[in-house]
């Protein structure tokens, strides 16, 4: 990878483990649109917790799973503003590394297809395989 495109790398990184690590915390407390869709039709009480009604979030229950980054906060930690962007900076991590991987394999076995060539049945390349026929038709072993 050139310098420019490392540069490029590192920078959307940094930015978005600031967003992830900071600015997250900033996020509105409020539920997005598919909670929201969720809860038409039910009465809440002054703690938002559903009273009456009738809608698919009375159906809702905690994950039977949990994990340590639930409910977008590092289980064990009492700071919320640490939890929440510590969970956010993981999150951020994992996906890069994951994404990174990813990118790499595919990278790597373009490259080895673009030198070689097509690989046969085998395991050897085409261009191995006129090589290997054409010093059978020449009388020599290689």
């Amino acid at each position: 990878m050139r310098k420019r495109s490392w540069g490029f790398v590192v920078g959307g990184l940094l930015v978005a483990l600031l967003l992830a690590g900071v600015v997250s915390n900033f996020a509105s407390s409020h539920p997005d649109g598919l909670d929201s869709s969720l809860r038409e039709g039910c009465t809440f009480d002054a703690d938002d917790n559903i009273t009456g009604g009738n809608c698919p979030a009375q159906a809702e229950q905690e994950h039977e799973i949990g994990g340590p980054l639930a409910d977008y906060a590092v289980s064990g930690l009492d700071n919320e503003f640490l939890s929440t962007g510590l969970s956010g900076v993981v999150g951020v991590l994992l996906t890069f590394a994951v994404a990174g991987g990813a990118f790499w394999l595919v990278r790597r076995r373009g490259s080895a297809a673009a030198e070689g060539g097509t690989t046969t049945a085998g395991g050897e390349t085409a261009a191995e395989g006129e090589a290997a026929d054409g010093r059978q038709r020449a009388g020599t072993a290689g």
